[in-house]
């Protein structure tokens, strides 16, 4: 009993003096007999205004008030000190860690962040609590802390709904009610378009790298990558044994511990994706009439599209051999193609002497399966609208006489 109390009170001071995101204590004890003190629950927190933290947090909490422990549980470590973080971040090679701090500490965080933070106690029985210790004690071993983080497949939600499932022990098991036909025809995409509407220039990026896979309908079990799905299928969830119908509420008491806050009313920045691509094709349009009236090409515009389309296809490119399976298949690469950088210099200097060249045939061939594209993918905000200011180029160029 003292050992329990002395390693709780190295692990508050190792966080309160140092400001550390885990502990470093390897032999962490939790493992008590008496259940009647011990509690657990599942915490679910607030969006907040970073690009990371957008969509909300999952913690577990853990409480033993004979021996004086409260702490929380966090799949979600992370640091962008480590080399090359948004890099392997991209690739799908980020390493998260398991981590654990007094629970105090986590609800400062919170609070001072105006982060709400909602608790749902779980009703478990005594077995299945001595095997989520057992299992969170072998996790916090120094060779199972860290794990390879996926977004939708493998996140600090979907580790704490497994860790629970599998405290759940014998013949009983959580059985989660069925989603709605709305939600059935929801996909990955669907999803976090309710978390970043107000933030445009992050949905832009996140739509960006996702490909086709990110519009495919998801089932219930899927869509509890994100906190608040899992929140919600928790509350209604029971726990039922072999029978299949009679069953107790997996959550046993409920309610905000701190907050809810008004959330954030999103980006100050008033200038949203489609507002320049509507600019770019304004320009585009103009171009081609200047084009037609002067009868003289404006090859400038042209190296400045290729350019931009082509290094920002190198991105899309790069992210067909990520690990995220939903970024493997991306018709966006149609219209931003690093392709294009290997025609620049001849197409340029064929447009400055008003030679035709082959690569606005091959442009706009593919600029036309981008756009039948849409109707299978989801394009980032303002990608058709660009393409059809880069098609007024091509056709510009494959029609117009006058300037060649």
């Amino acid at each position: 009993m003292e050992k329990i109390k002395r390693i709780y009170i190295v692990l508050t001071l190792l966080t309160l003096c140092r400001g550390l995101a885990f502990a470093n204590n390897d032999n962490v004890v939790l493992n008590e007999n008496n259940d009647s003190t011990k509690r657990i629950s599942l915490l679910t927190c607030q969006p907040g205004d970073e690009v990371y933290s957008l969509y909300g947090h999952t913690a577990i909490r853990y409480q033993d008030s004979e021996n004086d422990i409260d702490i929380a549980i966090n799949y979600g470590m992370f640091s962008f000190d480590k080399p090359y973080f948004i890099i392997r971040f991209i690739l799908g090679l980020t390493d998260y860690e398991m981590g654990i701090i007094p629970f105090d500490r986590f609800m400062q965080e919170y609070g001072f962040t105006r982060r709400g933070v909602f608790e749902q106690e779980l009703n478990l029985s005594p077995e299945d609590k001595e095997r989520f210790i057992a299992a969170v004690e072998k996790n916090y071993l120094p060779e199972n802390r860290t794990y390879r983080y996926n977004y939708f497949y493998d996140n600090c939600t979907t580790r704490a709904r497994d860790i629970i499932e599998q405290s759940v022990g014998g013949s009983r098991q959580i059985t989660f009610v069925k989603e709605t036909s709305e939600q059935k025809s929801m996909s990955y995409r669907d999803f976090i378009h309710l978390y970043n509407e107000n933030h445009p220039w992050a949905r832009l990026g996140n739509d960006l790298l996702l490909g086709l896979k990110a519009d495919r309908p998801i089932d219930n079990r899927q869509k509890q990558f994100l906190p608040e799905n899992l929140k919600d299928d928790f509350q209604k969830a029971t726990v039922v044994g072999d029978d299949k119908k009679s069953g107790i509420p997996l959550v046993k008491t409920s309610g905000w511990i701190i907050g809810p806050f008004e959330k954030n009313v999103g980006d100050s920045f008033m200038i949203r994706p489609i507002h320049c691509a509507l600019a770019i094709l304004i320009i585009s349009v103009m171009s081609v009439i200047i084009e037609i009236k002067t009868r003289k090409t404006m090859w400038g515009l042209d190296l400045f599209f290729m350019l931009t389309t082509g290094l920002a296809g190198i991105i899309i490119f790069v992210m067909l051999f990520s690990q995220h399976p939903t970024t493997t298949l991306n018709l966006q690469i149609l219209l931003l193609n690093p392709i294009t950088l290997f025609f620049v210099y001849r197409t340029t200097k064929h447009s400055r002497r008003k030679i035709k060249d082959k690569y606005w045939m091959y442009a706009l061939v593919c600029i036309i399966v981008f756009l039948l594209g849409s109707f299978i993918q989801c394009y980032a905000e303002g990608m058709c609208v660009l393409a059809l200011a880069l098609l007024a180029r091509c056709l510009s160029h494959i029609y117009n006489k006058q300037i060649v």
